[in-house]
């Protein structure tokens, strides 16, 4: 499986449009990683979608592009509408990502 992280939006914006979206690769995990990872996102895919209460100006969106095989799932959400498994499964690949630097 296949999970990339795209950031758009927030206070520094048009730095945001310069970056590289995150991509991680369950293969690269260990199995007990890569079994969290794949609950963590079959949680968000389960749960629909937050509903947006207007926007804020310096709100971030996020986009979450699963790719298991021949399939493929975009989940979007930003700051104002986060479901908590949504957020659950953002945590988890910021940690990660954080420690790929």
């Amino acid at each position: 499986m296949k999970v990339t992280l795209e950031s758009y939006g927030g206070l520094a914006a048009a730095a945001n449009l310069r970056r590289r979206p995150h991509v991680l690769n369950t293969d690269d995990l260990s199995e007990s990683a890569a079994a969290e990872l794949a609950r963590l996102v079959d949680a968000a895919v389960a749960t629909p979608e937050e509903e947006q209460n207007g926007r804020a100006r310096d709100a971030m969106s996020y986009v979450i592009t699963v790719e298991d095989g021949d399939r493929s799932t975009v989940l979007t959400q930003s700051d104002t509408a986060k479901s908590p498994e949504f957020t659950a499964l953002l945590a988890r690949l910021r940690v990660h990502f954080a420690q790929q630097r």
